[in-house]
């Protein structure tokens, strides 16, 4: 995608002269305070919860953040959406820390969303606000899958009063599905809903990894 293009006018005595310039891409990045206050909240829940992480230590992973400020950025939209976001191990991650979303319950700023754009667009009446897939996207997270979720799962128990929505399989979604998880009596389970349909108990988890 081609950067825009702004116009720029300087006054002189004998007239305008219009002067064009490429834009740069903004970076968003937090200030040296919000920094300051998500790491002391990311390091009290990685020290609260051993269990997700063992074997890594908090000075290695607060080394990595701060060389990377646009990922605590994206931390900072976790955080704040309600996902209380953590360290968690994946083996097939083991070059990178992985973040994942680990509220006891579906994150409450991201609720009542249909899966996709398309099954929000097929929609004719009583349309949400946004969609699993464009939030996931605008926070800069991935979806969790369904055997991140259940990994998760393994570590704690997860929405045990809510549900969230989680990737689907293409032959699923182009029947017009999608899935979803949850823990019912201490069970993990995987159901399918229509994907158009949303909920003011589910929301989605994503994961951020830091390389």
């Amino acid at each position: 995608m081609s950067k825009p293009t702004f116009v720029i006018e300087k006054q002189f005595s004998n007239g305008i002269q219009t002067d064009l310039f490429m834009a740069t891409p903004k970076i968003n990045t937090l200030s040296e305070t919000a920094t300051k206050q998500l790491l002391e909240i990311l390091q009290k829940r990685f020290e609260k919860h051993p269990e997700r992480h063992q074997g890594i230590t908090w000075a290695d992973v607060a080394a990595q953040l701060k060389a990377k400020p646009q990922k605590l950025f994206v931390l900072e939209q976790m955080e704040e959406t309600g996902g209380e976001p953590d360290v968690v191990i994946l083996p097939e991650n083991a070059n990178a820390f992985v973040f994942f979303d680990c509220a006891a319950e579906s994150p409450k700023g991201r609720r009542s969303l249909c899966f996709d754009r398309e099954a929000w667009e097929a929609r004719k009446e009583a349309r949400p606000e946004n969609t699993v897939m464009d939030m996931a996207a605008d926070l800069g997270i991935t979806l969790l899958t369904e055997e991140q979720y259940r990994h998760l799962q393994t570590l704690g128990s997860f929405d045990t009063k809510t549900s969230s929505w989680i990737q689907t399989p293409t032959e699923i979604r182009k029947l017009g599905g999608a899935l979803f998880g949850d823990r019912r009596y201490n069970q993990v389970f995987t159901y399918h809903n229509g994907a158009q349909s949303y909920y003011a108990a589910r929301g989605f988890r994503g994961m951020l990894e830091i390389e």
